[in-house]
């Protein structure tokens, strides 16, 4: 891959996954990871040297278990691995920054120890494009049901800098960072277009502002 900004002749055809669920990583996103499990510090490693790519996607719960192990989720997402730094006890704290997203073609032998698979980009081509994409989203409607959804789990958040986002970095922020279960947040990488992932995120935050309580945390500001 040339540069940061890719093209679709630089997609790479095999590339590494880590099989995450919960972790969701969408197109222009940014997802902090902390790597310590050998086969991911080798996976980062590698990616390093060659590319400085590879995908996150979620596991399966539906799907059978395979010989690499958990069965995954056909759609994933390809990120950059944007910046990076190891700390003294030799874990890598990570920021990977999505790029496109991918449907899942077939797995391939694993490497290091880390999963690799061929995806198949030509669905999700639009994904590359930078510009920004008219998001639909009600943004009034969207920051009260926000408000609700934090409230009912004694969230806090820096509201500030939530009001100075624009549309579409806003909604994948939200989807990426709230607490969704896995299925759901499978469904905000799946949307169809921005629109449909802010309706999405939308009906979630509507749900579970009026959903039983959940035990205590703290959203990343």
């Amino acid at each position: 891959m040339a540069g940061s900004h890719p093209t679709v002749e630089t997609l790479p055809e095999a590339f590494a996954v880590f099989p995450l669920a919960g972790a969701l990583l969408l197109p222009r996103g940014k997802l902090p990871l902390n790597i310590f499990e050998p086969r991911y510090l080798a996976m980062t490693e590698d990616s390093l040297a060659a590319g400085r790519m590879f995908a996150m996607i979620q596991p399966d719960p539906k799907a059978p278990e395979g010989a690499n192990g958990p069965g995954l989720y056909q759609v994933g997402c390809l990120g950059r691995l944007s910046s990076f730094s190891e700390t003294d006890d030799g874990r890598f704290l990570i920021t990977l920054t999505g790029l496109i997203r991918f449907n899942l073609v077939e797995e391939l032998a694993p490497r290091n120890g880390y999963r690799r698979v061929r995806g198949d980009f030509e669905p999700f081509f639009g994904d590359l494009d930078p510009t920004p994409q008219p998001s639909g989203v009600e943004r009034e409607a969207l920051l009260t049901a926000l408000r609700g959804y934090f409230a009912r789990r004694n969230f806090e958040a820096n509201w500030d800098a939530i009001r100075r986002m624009p549309d579409e970095a806003l909604v994948v922020t939200l989807a990426m960072v709230c607490p969704f279960e896995p299925a759901e947040k499978q469904a905000l990488l799946e949307a169809r277009s921005e629109a449909d992932r802010a309706t999405t995120l939308l009906a979630l935050l509507q749900m579970g502002a009026v959903a039983p309580d959940t035990p205590p945390g703290r959203a990343a500001s």
